[in-house]
């Protein structure tokens, strides 16, 4: 796919973007930590995948479904090299980082994990990365431990030397905090969990739009994202993981695709990554996470990481200038800033920042765990994306501004 070259910097080296997203414009949208917009690439990249160029995959012998076929691969090996896979073969379409999850909780802890075996999480993991974990082990009796944070609300991998024991077969942990934005040295946790034999799973759905990431390099054996935080469509995500554990894991759903021969005797499944697509996959989702890919790529990661720290630092100094503002996480959290308002529910503050044309995330953010561990029932939180400027910070201080106001 072709796709135009973005207006990158502006005269102060800033990302000026805004301008490729027709969801944002005039819009202060700070709520990309639920979902990203879409760019006008991945747009019109899903449009022809639904009109012009669509047919189903691995099964028409006409060109058109051949075309799409080809397409369909190669997004995989484009996923393969953003992630820098050894091979496309280790790349599962998923519906996303939940069902990558519970994929690995399923295919790998239940069919590998025994009574009095242990699971490792963290105080500030995601529910998506918490249930499925849960599940699996009361099927099998084993146990879940947790990981705490540090004063600076990190997880502390300290702490994580001194738990981690022959028992702990499976750790699992957020490559950066859905609330915190507080981003984990993966490689170390990665050293962690294998000196105790343990293998490692870690949730990238925060980090991919934001962040380079080398799944060799940090060591993983497994990792999940999902598309729509990386600017592409939703329904659609990936599960990585190495070669030989993806060999060695039963199927997760039966079905069209994913067989070798079936009669009613005997099914035998076909090899990975098919072994693990049942059925018709979201073919155009596909197609637009390798638009999104292309577009975040085109940009570069370096420079969206560096223009999203800028502006949560600006946020930050902004909001810690408010007396009655509570910031929560780290001082260098990537692209993500949670905090109250002393007595007013962040269901409010969100309200009245929608009437000021500020759109931003409050509740408990699928991370009740943490919550209770930070004192509080919800937070609100402003997440930024690659559209989002200056203008995007005043706009959340003056809202802020009038809740203050407001309450008195």
């Amino acid at each position: 796919m072709t796709v135009s070259s973005p207006p990158l910097l502006e005269a102060n080296g800033r990302l000026d973007l805004r301008s490729d997203f027709p969801g944002v414009r005039d819009w202060h949208y700070l709520d990309s930590a639920a979902t990203a917009q879409k760019p006008q690439a991945v747009i019109d990249a899903i449009a022809r995948a639904y009109g012009e160029d669509y047919a189903t995959v691995h099964r028409g012998v006409y060109a058109r479904s051949a075309n799409m076929t080809l397409a369909y691969e190669a997004a995989r090996r484009k996923v393969a090299l953003f992630v820098n896979a050894r091979s496309e073969a280790e790349i599962v379409y998923v519906r996303g980082a939940t069902e990558g999850i519970n994929l690995v909780a399923q295919c790998w802890a239940g069919t590998q994990l025994e009574a009095g075996d242990r699971i490792l999480l963290s105080t500030l993991e995601h529910h998506s990365n918490i249930v499925p974990w849960q599940i699996a082990a009361e099927k099998v009796g084993a146990a879940i431990d947790v990981v705490p944070l540090t004063a600076d609300h990190r997880i502390d991998l300290d702490a994580m030397q001194a738990m981690i024991t022959p028992r702990h077969r499976m750790v699992a942990l957020a490559h950066v905090s859905n609330v915190l934005g507080s981003v984990l040295d993966c490689r170390r946790a990665a050293d962690i969990a294998h000196s105790g034999g343990a293998k490692i799973l870690i949730d990238g759905c925060q980090a991919v739009p934001r962040l380079s990431v080398d799944v060799r390099a940090l060591d993983c054996d497994f990792y999940v994202f999902s598309a729509h935080k990386l600017y592409g469509p939703t329904g659609i995500g990936v599960l990585w993981a190495r070669a030989e554990l993806l060999d060695a894991m039963p199927p997760y759903q039966g079905g069209g695709s994913m067989i070798d021969k079936v009669t009613f005797e005997k099914t035998t499944y076909a090899p990975p990554p098919t072994r693990f697509e049942a059925g018709t996959p979201h073919i155009v989702g596909v197609v637009g996470l390798a638009a999104a890919i292309d577009y975040v790529e085109g940009i570069g990661l370096d420079a969206i990481h560096a223009h999203e720290c800028a502006l949560v630092g600006r946020a930050r100094a902004a909001l810690e200038g408010l007396n009655s503002v509570r910031l929560f996480g780290p001082e260098d959290s990537a692209g993500i800033l949670s905090f109250e308002v002393e007595g007013v529910h962040p269901h409010d503050v969100g309200t009245i920042l929608d009437e000021t044309g500020v759109a931003i995330r409050a509740g408990h953010h699928c991370a009740q765990p943490l919550m209770r561990h930070l004192g509080v029932e919800a937070t609100a939180r402003a997440s930024f994306g690659i559209y989002n400027d200056q203008s995007d910070v005043d706009a959340l201080v003056e809202g802020l501004e009038r809740v203050r106001k407001i309450f008195g």
